[in-house]
């Protein structure tokens, strides 16, 4: 069936180069309108400048789509709330956000300052947030939303010099697994696409050939298909290269340790139970983990009657 996204709207940050861009030009070409969010800045967010959003905003009118462009520093939440506003008036509503803007600050944690850990972590954790606030009673209202978050491997594996990165990039699945919930009585879904791709932001990190073979638009492909009617919920898609996968959290089953032999020692000495991977699950509430311990519990009281 084929993926289309005519009569949607669309907002996609950090749209004027790289992953943002493919995923603006994307949308358009299969129906989408599109606000091309870009504020301009440098790789490690410095500086700003409308040229490179305009410039996709062409390309989309160009080829008959509908487009407009907006600078709003996602970390900035007024900036973030006048674009959502010229968003509504313009169209009306807002079905999809693709929360794609970041920067990197990258250096060892020794070396690392606190403003850029922070920095970081506004743009990438509270830019998402900020965003998925300023549309998130829209979508209630209208009973339909799809929100996409960018996570990393950096996030879920970490990544030497990026603990800032890394950090924001979790920060956001933690994020999805709550709003998951929250939004599903209102058809709001919420996913995250973990890419690998040769951009503006890791093109100093690998060989031209390789940045050529990691080409945005093998990501996007994946990125279609976390925001149209069919979407899935709570997943990971990761993607680069032409080569897709899921990422998952898995706890294992564990054991019961009754009160009087909770001691480190025996927490140890059940080391291989704890790990054993034989029945693990991926939990899909935070309570969920919290009820498997008191049916262990329960199951011990029982035996001992």
């Amino acid at each position: 069936m084929s993926i289309s996204f005519k009569g949607k709207v669309a907002i996609v940050t950090g749209a004027g180069n790289g992953l943002g861009r493919s995923h603006a030009l994307a949308l358009a070409a299969r129906g989408a309108k599109v606000v091309v969010n870009d504020l301009g800045g440098a790789r490690d967010g410095s500086g700003a400048s409308s040229k490179a959003s305009q410039e996709v905003v062409d390309l989309i009118k160009e080829k008959g789509g509908e487009a407009i462009s907006h600078g709003a520093n996602v970390a900035n939440y007024s900036e973030v709330e006048d674009m959502v506003k010229a968003t509504m008036d313009k169209w009306g509503r807002v079905d999809i956000l693709v929360n794609n803007a970041g920067i990197l600050r990258d250096k060892s944690f020794s070396k690392m300052s606190l403003d850029d850990f922070k920095l970081v972590m506004d743009v990438h954790v509270m830019g998402s947030v900020n965003c998925t606030k300023a549309v998130w009673e829209i979508m209630r209202e209208q009973n339909y939303g799809r929100i996409v978050m960018t996570t990393s491997s950096s996030g879920m594996y970490g990544n030497f010099g990026q603990s800032n990165y890394g950090a924001a990039k979790m920060a956001l699945l933690g994020f999805m697994n709550t709003l998951v919930q929250e939004g599903a009585k209102n058809e709001i879904k919420i996913n995250a696409l973990a890419p690998t791709a040769g951009t503006r932001m890791t093109e100093d990190l690998m060989p031209e050939e390789i940045v050529k073979l990691f080409a945005p638009e093998a990501v996007t492909a994946g990125m279609l298909t976390l925001c149209d009617d069919d979407a899935p919920n709570r997943f990971i898609l990761c993607a680069g290269a032409g080569g897709y996968s899921s990422a998952n959290l898995f706890e294992t089953d564990g054991v019961f340790i009754p009160l009087e032999e909770q001691t480190p020692e025996n927490v140890r000495k059940n080391w291989s139970a704890i790990t054993a991977t034989e029945g693990q699950q991926a939990l899909q509430t935070g309570s969920a983990q919290g009820e498997k311990y008191v049916k262990k519990a329960m199951a011990y009281m029982s035996g001992k009657k």
